[in-house]
């Protein structure tokens, strides 16, 4: 490959054929051809890169590279794991064939406890099949870089430095990158940007900025018998002690639970928050062993721009984690498979160029309308329940009710809108109402929010 200090040699070179891996036959995605007036590609087919190696850019290359696309599949520190909770809903399991063998524990109860420490199990409602699955990120996410490889896309364990823009609509975008203390670049017909919240690629295509919050986590072992006790449950703590805008976590995995939390708005008083949720489950973790500690800027709200030109973005880079809930890993994914097969459809499975509009109409569009109310709603409900601890004493004592936890469950579970019974909506309103008034911030949240 040509140097990054030989710009104007890499044209020819750059596009020069990589080695693809076999495919098997056990995935299949279904291209639909598109009525596309782009330019066909002649010699070769359309060649993408995807800048980040998690859940999202994992499933975006799995979807090119099986779709005709040639790939590049760009990770820094394919090792490394990012700091999450990582609980997945049921769904993800089926929709991106998971296997079992990933999951470390199955979990059926979700204890919140409120700022008095007023403790609600959430889960009452779960059928014998239903679970939260928990599982570690370095581990689904070796899985599914694996999986995209196997597909046909090319893994470069390289650090993305700079994204050339092109002059003209159909030039190459250019990545440099170094690989082994070496400089590279890599010339591209699309790019697609999955490199997280501080995403290199949304800076270099002028996305916009957006607000952060700061997720700390700890890895923390427990002796088998503090284990049972996480068998099967998970805990979340809500206080302005543990977090003023989100809430912190005790989430079992295979032989350690991982204890964190995070914020926005006060991000330099992380590790106070820290010792805060650490004390409150003192009882339950005392005497484990820190085995690893991890911290990693979340993103709190889609970007301004999400599409531009030949460049897309998703997963954390384009801002796709729910508030209130702090959910990404299956909408990472999600957008990832959405955007791939978007370029394959209107690329007609990487015989043609794409442009701006294809991107936009194919991805954003149908991302939009499928997703973008459901980040709304939590939004808002982030407004209501979160600003006090008295809005957080409202929300857990809402928790206790079985219809609102069936109807969250089977939301989050089936990531659908649950059918409810009108009644019992027009009850549960009432409640959350009643709930509000009785710790005295319903008037002070509705003029804030100017409902």
């Amino acid at each position: 490959m040509a140097s990054a200090t030989q710009p104007a040699a890499i044209s020819g070179a750059l596009f020069a054929a990589a080695p693809l891996h076999t495919k098997p036959r056990s995935v299949t995605f279904r291209i639909t051809a598109s009525k596309s007036s782009n330019p066909p590609i002649v010699g070769r087919k359309l060649r993408a890169a995807v800048i980040g190696a998690g859940p999202a850019g994992s499933s975006a290359a799995e979807a090119l590279a099986a779709g005709g696309a040639e790939c590049f599949l760009f990770e820094r520190a394919p090792s490394e794991a990012k700091p999450c909770g990582g609980a997945i809903p049921i769904c993800m399991l089926d929709e991106f064939d998971i296997p079992a063998r990933l999951i470390d524990r199955h979990v059926t109860r979700m204890r919140i406890f409120s700022p008095s420490n007023l403790a609600v199990d959430f889960g009452k409602t779960l059928r014998p099949d239903e679970f939260i699955a928990m599982l570690r990120r370095e581990v689904l996410d070796s899985f599914l870089r694996d999986r995209a490889q196997s597909r046909g896309a090319s893994l470069i364990s390289g650090l993305v430095t700079r994204l050339e823009i092109p002059a003209s609509p159909h030039a190459p975008y250019v990545i440099h990158y170094t690989k082994d203390n070496a400089r590279h670049a890599l010339a591209v017909d699309v790019v697609v940007g999955a490199d997280g919240a501080n995403s290199r690629v949304a800076k270099s295509i002028k996305a916009g900025s957006y607000a952060c919050a700061i997720a700390f986590q700890e890895r923390i072992k427990l002796t088998d018998d503090k284990m049972a006790y996480y068998q099967d449950l998970a805990e979340m703590y809500v206080g302005n002690d543990v977090s003023p805008d989100f809430y912190a976590w005790v989430f079992p995995k295979c032989d350690h639970v991982a204890v964190g939390t995070g914020t926005v708005c006060s991000k330099q008083d992380i590790k106070v928050f820290q010792r805060a949720i650490r004390a409150r489950a003192s009882a339950k973790i005392s005497g484990g062993k820190v085995i690893k500690v991890e911290a990693h800027p979340i993103p709190e709200h889609p970007r301004p721009t999400r599409v531009r030109g030949r460049v897309a973005l998703i997963g954390d880079a384009a801002g796709y984690v729910t508030k209130c809930s702090g959910e990404g890993i299956y909408f990472a994914a999600k957008s990832g498979r959405m955007c791939g097969e978007a370029i394959i459809k209107a690329s007609e499975g990487g015989e043609r160029m794409i442009n701006e509009e294809d991107l936009k109409r194919e991805y954003l569009k149908k991302w939009d309308a499928k997703y973008i109310t459901t980040f709304r709603f939590l939004d808002l409900l982030q407004k209501v329940f979160y600003g006090s601890d008295a809005a957080r004493e409202a929300l857990v004592e809402l928790c206790g009710d079985e219809y609102v936890q069936r109807m969250t469950f089977e939301s989050y579970l089936y990531k659908k809108l649950a059918d409810g019974n009108r009644w019992d909506d027009a009850k549960m309103v009432l409640n959350t109402v009643g709930s509000l008034m009785r710790c005295n911030v319903l008037g002070r949240k509705m003029e804030a929010l100017k409902i």
